[in-house]
């Protein structure tokens, strides 16, 4: 949640016009009796820094359990030293959670104030009412139902003035009686009893009491945080497990790091990711991701030692930074200038760095040191995911690429234009126009000049075609020294017009040999016979469309002569 900077300014000049100066006059109002009891008040204040230091952590919500302490140190102190040790609590707590970073500094005298006015209406309401400090709670009812009203008074103003931040400084639009609420409630009325007893057992056995209390709490609540930390990390192996089926089930690269991608930003704070393949001695970035949009590929390649990446590779080995300071001088200036934390892992497979992942974000200490190892167990899901991928994109391709001119093949083809048809029937495609091209004469100049230049030729063909058709078309080798190409959604028209510029490629410009029999390189010229035939106006299935097409090939261009276009006809 974003505070504009306008109420940052509005909320520094509040805490020092108001606590300051509520410090000073509570002083004056309620003073403190502490002579002959310095080493018991230095006791309390530890016990409230220990405490403050340990929130419990349930569903990344922070509890802060420091109530039951405040108000041992209220019956037995007063309100100032009650204010005075619940300033300390706020500030150890803040620098505990790590949040005091620039843009969120307000935070501190935010909660200062907050902490302020919790203690001091509460603890004026008790005296007012007739409430002493050091009462005898066990031998006076009236002093321990005004302790109760203390402790019921300092929760209900605490959650009225986390009410008004909520919804007048931070702009939340979320439900306040939520789930935080209840939780916080359940374990603050749990805590407050601790309070009494600490008071109580304080009045008859003096500092053991903290012992006997502040040693079990603190015990628990480690526990517990050990627990709650277990438990996080089994949930990020669950998660890890659950990504790596995911990975495995895509069948496409672009897929795999894609999902990826979407996975970590889930699972961590990320603002800037970023994937680069080692190959040979350089890092190649081949996805980068700012601020959750791809952006180009297009910075420079990395070599070994060479910046966070480069490091990464060449140790084998995983970092973490928390704050710019700590890689500033690493880094070789590809990462954003507002990135503060970096989490950067290599991708191992088989004992064999084949790239890194660099995770970046704008918050300081954003990752923890368990989630490298959850990071370092989904980078090798990846690499298998990412091997598997490459092998069928491989397999896939050579089933439907010819290894020749790596067009299409006839497989592919004939599955394409059984598609496109599909899509002329349920009106999605207008038209479907397709294209037949022979090269004339071509066992001649595989006598002439071996078969290997004619393979030159057959590969700089399908290079012009590809080239000319683009992303218009589908170009495919139909065998031999046949090639297709299918132009959906395109008219007899626009079809002849394509047939004609592929034609005039072929016929105007030399082919180059240097595989010749001879081994001199050789400028070959050559010519195609072409045939055009559109659906639905010339055919009504995908055979017809072929068998029209080539008839237009053989009895319009071949037997008029060759080196020409013609589109079929009826009639």
């Amino acid at each position: 949640m974003q505070v504009n900077p306008q109420m940052k300014r509005v909320i520094f000049i509040v805490w020092l016009l108001l606590v300051p100066t509520g410090l000073w006059y509570t002083y004056e109002s309620y003073p403190p009796h502490l002579s002959g009891h310095w080493v018991d008040l230095l006791a309390f204040l530890l016990l409230t820094s220990v405490v403050a230091s340990m929130p419990i952590v349930i569903n990344e919500m922070f509890i802060f359990l420091i109530q039951w302490v405040a108000l041992a140190t209220f019956l037995r102190y007063g309100l100032f030293v009650e204010m005075v040790f619940a300033q300390v609590a706020v500030i150890v707590l803040l620098l505990k959670l790590k949040i005091l970073r620039k843009g969120q500094l307000f935070r501190l005298p935010l909660n200062l104030i907050m902490f302020f006015l919790v203690s001091y209406y509460s603890g004026i309401i008790y005296y007012a009412l007739g409430g002493q400090t050091g009462p005898i709670l066990a031998e006076d009812t009236h002093s321990l139902w005004l302790g109760i009203l203390y402790a019921l008074l300092n929760y209900l103003i605490n959650q009225i003035i986390i009410s008004f931040n909520l919804y007048f400084i931070y702009k939340s639009k979320e439900p306040y009686f939520g789930k935080d609420f209840f939780v916080e409630t359940i374990t603050t009325f749990i805590t407050f009893p601790i309070g009494f007893v600490l008071y109580i057992l304080y009045n008859q056995v003096g500092l053991f009491a903290l012992l006997f209390v502040g040693v079990p709490f603190v015990s628990l609540s480690i526990i517990f945080n050990l627990y709650y930390s277990s438990e996080k990390i089994n949930e990020y192996l669950q998660k890890a497990a659950e990504i790596g089926h995911q990975m495995a089930e895509r069948l496409q690269m672009n897929d795999v790091i894609d999902l990826f991608i979407q996975k970590l930003g889930e699972m961590l704070p990320v603002d800037y990711a970023y994937i680069l393949e080692a190959k040979e001695d350089e890092l190649i970035l081949i996805r980068r991701m700012e601020a959750g949009k791809e952006l180009s590929n297009d910075l420079p390649a990395l070599k070994k030692n060479e910046g966070i990446s480069g490091r990464s590779w060449a140790k084998q080995k995983a970092y973490l930074y928390s704050a710019r300071f700590e890689w500033q001088g690493i880094s070789t200036g590809y990462i954003p200038g507002d990135a503060e934390s970096i989490l950067c892992v290599p991708i191992i497979r088989n004992r064999r760095v084949i790239g890194v992942l660099l995770l970046a974000s704008r918050r300081r200490r954003a990752y923890e040191k368990f989630q490298l190892m959850i990071i370092d167990i989904l980078c090798s899901y990846f690499s298998v995911a990412m091997e598997n991928a490459k092998h069928y994109e491989l397999t896939k391709m050579q089933s439907e690429r010819c290894s020749l001119t790596k067009l299409y093949n006839y497989r592919y083809f004939e599955n394409l234009l059984n598609e496109e048809f599909e899509k002329m029937t349920r009106f999605a495609r207008k038209a479907l126009s397709l294209i037949i091209l022979d090269i004339d004469h071509f066992k001649q100049v595989n006598d002439t000049y071996g078969h290997q230049s004619g393979n030159e030729i057959l590969r700089e063909l399908a290079s012009r075609i590809s080239e000319l058709v683009g992303g218009s078309g589908t170009v495919a080798r139909y065998g031999g020294e046949e090639f297709v190409v299918l132009l959906p959604d395109s008219t007899k028209i626009e079809a002849y017009q394509m047939a004609e510029h592929i034609r005039q490629s072929i016929a105007n410009r030399p082919f180059i040999l240097r595989q010749s029999l001879d081994y001199n390189q050789q400028q070959v010229m050559i010519t195609a016979s072409i045939g055009v035939a559109t659906a639905p106006e010339d055919a009504e299935d995908p055979l017809a469309l072929i068998r029209h097409a080539d008839r237009a090939l053989y009895v319009g261009a071949k037997r008029a002569g060759r080196n020409r276009v013609a589109e079929y006809s009826s009639c």
